[in-house]
């Protein structure tokens, strides 16, 4: 398996995972049960879904399209991202889901970040406030591009990402432990090393942005990988939304996508079931899905989605994922 297998399955990974979770964002786990049962697959979004009501069975939401906004940036910037292009493409991100009449817009950082732009705020400040798990969503392409390999360059390219949204100890850890998964993925490391690397990387970067208050990062998602690895398979739903969370917490909803992905490295779950599990548990779910698959795609490649599903998300959202992918790995080999 090569490297661009490895990212193709990162960012379909990404997708596939948003696609599974869209129905059933912001329900709680009783609706879920209730209405969908569990999910297996791909299903319609109900009229009264709170965010994306009545979109059809394997539609992205924002955290495929903002992790595409922010690949772009990288290809167009050689690398870099610049903060105000950052702010600009998000604005006009909104703007085109406003006038498709979507709901799924951006999140609170993300939303407060670009007020305070538009009032003349540097990006420095603006995302001196973001806690939430806007960054982690679209890190992606940060950790196909940037090679983990070479630390220095890798949390300047996270950071970067980060700051004019989520310039914040929490923001910044947990995109970080997200895109360190990644590039270690790409790398060729096994899942387990992955998310070691991941783990170490959350407590080196919460040095970066403004220090805010909440648990950290890296101690969380230590615990709740060996809570997941030692609880049993019919409490592990009750351990992620009960205790974890699943809120749009980066130290909820990105610990819960952890867990989750240790349960695959530990041999008790498949990588596609893990899916299933973060779409049907509650809350942010095709943000934890998303997430989970990204970190699964970039160790296990392309072949182990389901083909006739990866096909149908390409098809739904008229994705093709390919060149942007071949571009993102010639910056990491640049």
């Amino acid at each position: 398996m090569n490297s661009n297998d490895r990212a193709l399955g990162a960012f379909y990974g990404l997708a596939l995972g948003d696609a599974l979770g869209m129905p059933t964002q912001s329900f709680s786990r009783a609706q879920i049960i209730a209405r969908f049962g569990q999910i297996t697959g791909l299903v319609d979004a109900p009229a009264d879904q709170p965010i994306a009501p009545n979109m059809p069975k394997g539609s992205i939401t924002d955290d495929t399209e903002q992790a595409i906004l922010v690949a772009q940036l990288l290809v167009d910037g050689n690398g870099d991202i610049d903060p105000n292009t950052l702010a600009q493409r998000l604005i006009a991100w909104e703007a085109v889901m406003q006038a498709k009449g979507s709901q799924d817009l951006l999140g609170p950082s993300t939303k407060r970040a670009i007020e305070m732009i538009l009032a003349g705020h540097s990006p420095e400040e603006s995302g001196r406030y973001g806690t939430t798990n806007g960054a982690a969503m679209r890190i992606a392409p940060v950790g196909i591009a940037a090679d983990i390999s070479q630390p220095d360059l890798f949390i300047k390219a996270v950071v970067q990402a980060c700051q004019v949204t989520h310039n914040t100890s929490l923001g910044i850890a947990s995109a970080a432990a997200v895109a360190a998964v990644i590039s270690s993925g790409l790398n060729g490391k096994k899942l387990e090393h992955a998310l070691n690397a991941g783990t170490e990387m959350a407590y080196i970067a919460e040095h970066h942005g403004h220090w805010v208050a909440g648990g950290r990062i890296g101690p969380r998602i230590r615990w709740a990988r060996h809570a997941s690895h030692e609880c049993n398979p019919d409490n592990l739903g009750d351990l992620l939304y009960d205790v974890i969370g699943t809120s749009v917490a980066s130290q909820e909803s990105v610990v819960a996508a952890f867990a989750l992905a240790q349960r695959v490295a530990s041999g008790s779950l498949s990588s596609f079931n893990a899916l299933c599990i973060a779409a049907s548990i509650g809350g942010d779910t095709d943000t934890i899905a998303g997430i989970l698959g990204a970190m699964l795609g970039a160790c296990a490649g392309l072949e182990q989605w389901p083909q006739a599903l990866i096909q149908q998300v390409k098809e739904v959202n008229n994705l093709q994922l390919e060149p942007l992918v071949e571009h993102l790995l010639i910056l990491r080999n640049a």
